[in-house]
């Protein structure tokens, strides 16, 4: 079933206004001037990690070539454009039958990246390419952050499973694409349905405090859950009394209670006790759900604790601090004229302030040890040394316009876990320091 059918608000009949104007005035301008047509090459890129991080996560991929296939200017759009004169008709006229015909590579999505390694490159003339510039941003920038996040928590919670549970804490899109990005980075389960529809997402979710409240008593709600989902349930057991809610919990649903949920007060200390109480009242086997604000500092505090689940979501959703990867998307080559033939020219913006950056179609290897282990990510041009031939990382998503890099999602996430596990043991320390591998740059030419 095609998801428009329902008329959810989780895919778009068309991406092509997921953009700033400027894209669309450059393309005029280029037209214009003889120049639209030119072979280019543009590469994503972040210059430096959110402070204090490690690495960052590739997440978003996989949307990414739906936008790309979806970029399609439809009559309601171009009228649009033409309403406004926000461009000319002769622009208008290209813009109806624009279809992407270039190629893209990019690090495969659950990869780990680092400052300037080339996540994605896309190439073809100016004029298609450029316009994909703000949607590829859009997407990667919040998918990686969520995902680097998600992978942080994850790395904390170790073997316990993580729920994400924060579609209520930010936009509604914004929550499906959430909660895709953090499956990728680590987390078992989602509560939002819509991603669970969407990209098939493993969902949970029982019970709020407000369902105590509907009754008269704990007892006849703890009643009504177990009668409805039956024993092996969670009851959320925080909404008076902690230690009477739990008896009554066991009571009610047997030792065969399948969790309790606490969502407030000193989490380490309360799990504890109700771990106790919970093995004295012979429900050994009944897990313990803690939720309430938590992010990957507090999750790494209850290693210790008898916790068997975590549920997060304002610290997920908002990347941790960090609700943006600061990806930039530069044109770093381009041909000479419109003659396919023409050799590809290496450009580079010159500024002040650190935005510089290097010019040259690029490729990238990740370096191992003489362990195996990952010892640095190596950025270059021209040919790539025989050996790290085998160690590249960007893979084919995009071939002359056809998407050839779609993949399941389950793949995505165990590729992320097998990345991260390749890293030095100090990537997974929450402890501020500089990205894990240093990025090397070997200087070539760029190639034609």
């Amino acid at each position: 079933m095609d998801v428009a059918d329902l008329g959810l608000p989780v895919d778009v009949p068309s991406t092509a206004l997921f953009t700033d104007q400027y894209e669309l005035t450059m393309l005029q301008a280029a037209l214009e001037a003889g120049t639209a047509g030119r072979r280019s090459v543009f590469e994503v890129f972040t210059r430096r990690l959110p402070e204090g991080r490690r690495y960052g996560v590739v997440a978003g991929t996989g949307r990414v070539l739906d936008a790309v296939e979806n970029f399609r200017f439809d009559a309601d759009v171009l009228g649009f454009l033409r309403e406004r004169e926000i461009v000319d008709g002769a622009t208008l006229e290209w813009l109806a039958s624009y279809r992407f015909s270039g190629d893209v590579w990019g690090y495969p999505e659950g990869e780990v990246y680092f400052p300037g390694s080339p996540v994605m490159r896309v190439e073809g003339s100016f004029a298609e390419c450029v316009l994909l510039e703000t949607v590829i941003l859009s997407i990667l920038n919040h998918d990686s952050a969520i995902a680097a996040a998600a992978s942080r928590m994850s790395s904390a919670a170790g073997e316990r499973p993580l729920i994400e549970m924060g579609a209520r804490r930010t936009h509604e899109l914004a929550a499906v694409a959430a909660s895709r990005a953090a499956y990728v980075g680590g987390f078992a389960t989602t509560s939002d349905l819509a991603a669970g529809f969407r990209y098939g997402i493993p969902t949970v979710g029982t019970s709020a405090h407000a369902f105590t409240l509907l009754h008269d008593t704990e007892r006849d709600a703890f009643r009504a859950q177990v009668e409805s989902l039956g024993r092996g349930t969670t009851l959320l057991v925080d909404t008076y009394d902690v230690a009477e809610a739990v008896r009554t919990a066991v009571e009610v649903a047997g030792p065969e209670l399948g969790a309790v949920r606490i969502d407030s007060g000193d989490l380490l200390l309360v799990a504890h006790r109700v771990r106790q109480q919970l093995d004295e009242l012979g429900a050994t086997d009944t897990k313990i759900v803690v939720t309430s604000d938590l992010d990957e500092y507090a999750i790494a505090s209850l290693a210790a604790a008898p916790v068997d689940a975590y549920g997060v979501g304002t610290q997920l959703v908002t990347g941790s601090g960090h609700p943006t990867a600061s990806m930039v998307y530069k044109l770093v080559a381009r041909a000479e004229s419109d003659d396919p033939r023409a050799p590809l020219v290496p450009v580079a913006k010159k500024s002040s302030g650190g935005k510089t950056s290097i010019g040259g179609r690029k490729w990238a290897a990740r370096r191992p040890d003489a362990d195996g282990v990952a010892e640095a990510e190596v950025v270059g041009t021209g040919q790539v040394p025989a050996e790290l031939a085998d160690h590249q990382l960007q893979v084919e998503l995009v071939k002359g316009g056809e998407v050839v890099g779609r993949e399941p999602l389950d793949v995505v996430r165990d590729r992320h876990a097998a990345a991260r596990a390749g890293l030095p043991l100090s990537a997974a320390q929450l402890s501020r320091g500089e990205p894990v591998l240093a990025t090397e740059y070997v200087q070539g030419r760029s190639g034609s």
